[in-house]
Parts: structure tokens; sequence; C-alpha cells
């Protein structure tokens, strides 16, 4: 099963972390020596190899040229921005509003072929109506207590949702039962979007599935997911996305959701689901 999405952006950080430390083996250098040699305290070396302190990308130049490995320099760069890159805070990516995130994945959606997606607090993103989305994004807007930009990070958000009827894409959506329940907007939208559920489940490349609140599970309820064919999958938490590229755990997702596909339940018995919570609304 999927290991915590922290943890795996953690491995990746250590990764790069024993692989300056094993340069500095090599070179024949003590901790203390290659500090030196960089002009630095000897205690950011050591927290730099125990992966205490990120290093920039100018540190990480400096240890290899200490080590005369400056030929390695460029991919340990990479590596580094990688690891950093898989564990990114929300209020980080919305520093400037939601508008520009939204738009910097459309490639993403557009290259992507398979879409299989676990959400289990909220409609995923490409299904979402604007009344949905508008109240979603401003509850989110108010919590992270980033830039209002909600008007145009819809209509981003409604653009990039194109590849739902544009394009040779398909998507496997799994939705708790739950999501159908949580008004995170106001009764008319949310009336609006289970509609709209209905509509959308209706077409050839889309393939929607409700777990029950009652269902017999093999896999325990997780953190919402993307998964964009099989070379990457986006993990939600409360506080961060974490971007996951490592053929390893995006198979253990993959798994992950092909179990919790046995639990769900899928065509009349699924509308059955998302009407009655449409007729709960009253």
């Amino acid at each position: 099963m999927p290991t915590s999405p922290l943890s795996t952006a953690q491995a990746a950080r250590a990764a790069v972390a024993g692989r300056l430390d094993e340069i500095r083996k090599d070179a024949g250098l003590t901790g203390h020596e290659l500090a030196q040699r960089c002009g630095w305290h000897k205690s950011k070396a050591s927290r730099i190899a125990r992966a205490k302190t990120v290093p920039s990308d100018a540190d990480i130049r400096a240890w290899c040229r200490a080590c005369d490995a400056e030929v390695l320099a460029a991919d340990l760069i990479a590596a580094s921005r990688t690891a950093e890159s898989m564990y990114v805070h929300w209020r980080q990516i919305h520093r400037d509003g939601m508008r520009r995130v939204h738009e910097k994945t459309v490639p993403l959606y557009e290259r992507t072929t398979h879409f299989r997606v676990y959400a289990s607090n909220v409609v995923p993103g490409m299904l979402q109506t604007a009344g949905y989305a508008t109240g979603l994004l401003r509850s989110i807007t108010d919590f992270q207590n980033t830039p209002d930009d909600v008007d145009d990070a819809v209509q981003a958000r409604l653009n990039r949702s194109r590849v739902v009827y544009e394009g040779n894409h398909r998507f496997a959506l799994l939705l708790e039962e739950t999501v159908l329940h949580h008004r995170v907007c106001e009764t008319a939208a949310m009336a609006d979007q289970l509609r709209y559920l209905l509509d959308v489940m209706s077409r050839p490349n889309v393939s929607l599935g409700i777990i029950p609140f009652a269902a017999r599970r093999t896999v325990w309820p997780l953190e919402a997911f993307y998964a964009f064919d099989d070379v990457q999958v986006a993990v939600e938490t409360l506080t961060a996305e974490v971007n996951i590229t490592a053929p390893g755990e995006i198979r253990a997702y993959l798994k992950a959701f092909a179990g919790l596909s046995r639990s769900a339940l899928h065509g009349a018995a699924a509308r059955v689901r998302i009407t009655r919570a449409l007729d709960s609304l009253g």
C-alpha cells in the first residue's frame, strides 16, 4: 500500500544527501575539511549530509567543486530540485493566487491519456461545476490566507477541464459516498454539481464509481490522489501537494486504486447513490 507522502519526499532528499556524502568520502575528505574548502561552518556540511538542511544549487556546486567532482553537480542539482518539488506546501503553490497553478498544469492534463482519480473529500477538479468550484476555492483561499483570485481560478479550472470533452482521454474516477454529501458550496450549486455528475458519467470516456459508506474494503480510505497515466501521481494533503514519479511508488497507488475500485458501485447502482444525495438536498 502507498507509504506516507511526506516519507516519500524525505527519502528523495535523503538520497541526495547520501550521494553528496559518498562524493565527500570518495574524495578522501572529512566533513570539517570539506566545510573549510567551501568556506562554511563545519556544522553546515554535517546538516547537509544528514539531510537536515536542504542544499541550494550553489551549495551543491561548491560541494562538488571541493571534491573535484564538478561534473556531477548538474545531475545532483536536478535530483535535489525534483526532491523539493515532490512535497510543496499549498501556501507556496498559491502564493500568487490559484489561477496560475491551474494554467501551469494544462500541458500535463493535455498529454495524459488515462486519468485515474480517487476522491475522498471533494469532487475531483475536472468534474467540478463553476458554482461548486467557486465555493470550494473560496474556502481554500480563506483558510490559506492567500491572494484572492477565485473568479479567475474557477475559469482556469473549467478551461483545464475541457480534456473531459476534447482529445483522446479516458477517466476512471472513484468518489467516496461522503463526497456527495459534503456541502462546500450553496445548496443550489451542490444540486447542480450532483446533476452534472449524473450527466458526465454517461460519457463513453468516463467511468465514475461511488464507494458506499458501508462498503467492505480491502483498501482503507486514503488521501485524494490523481494518477496521470503511469508516470506521475499527485497526492493532496491539507497542507501540501506531493508529486510522485518513482515507478515503485506509482505502482503502489495504482494497486490501491484497483482495490478501491473493487469496493465501488458503477453504472445504475452509482446513479442511485448520486440521486439519493441529490434528493437529500430537499
